[in-house]
């Protein structure tokens, strides 16, 4: 499996994303498929992480994190 950080630290470069699949139960398969994403800040190198069944929900996340960042949706 694809590993998000090294020794605890996240690898995620500045303006880029990370992100990898994994089964929280491989019994279940599917339903039990999740998204690790990271993303590092291009303005200031914070990083945003977090964790949903699509990559598609953690984009939008992500989007949503930067508009409250940036003052534009409470």
């Amino acid at each position: 499996m694809k590993s998000l950080n090294k020794n605890g630290v996240s690898t995620c470069q500045a303006g880029q994303e990370n992100y990898v699949y994994f089964n929280l139960m491989p019994r279940l398969r599917k339903k039990s498929r999740y998204c690790q994403y990271d993303y590092r800040s291009e303005e200031d190198g914070e990083l945003f992480s977090t964790v949903a069944p699509t990559l598609e929900i953690c984009r939008e996340r992500r989007d949503e994190s930067l508009q409250r960042k940036k003052g534009n949706l409470k």
